[in-house]
């Protein structure tokens, strides 16, 4: 499972010409079921997304084809964490 952390560059004023395409690649993860929540981060700093049932490589690979990273909008970080214990309806995140 990994977290990713994108936060606004010095380029955030070109966000508004790239949200559609940003909009569209989340949908892809959320649709293809790589995604499983994504939110903004407060107080307007950037966004963060809960992945699962990828590898690092294929996920460094998704993220760079986001418009924000591609463009510079953002920094991506990513985050690898192995849960060891979860409520019932997470333990999917254990396997």
């Amino acid at each position: 499972m990994f977290i990713v952390f994108l936060r606004f560059s010095a380029a955030r004023d070109q966000a508004g010409r790239l949200m559609q395409g940003h909009k569209d690649w989340l949908q892809q993860g959320f649709d293809e079921g790589v995604f499983l929540l994504a939110g903004s981060i407060q107080p307007q700093a950037g966004g963060s997304i809960l992945v699962h049932g990828v590898t690092l490589d294929e996920l460094q690979d998704r993220v760079a084809h986001d418009p924000f990273v591609a463009e510079d909008v953002v920094r991506a970080e990513i985050i690898e964490v192995a849960p060891s214990k979860a409520d019932e309806r997470l333990g999917f995140l254990l396997g």
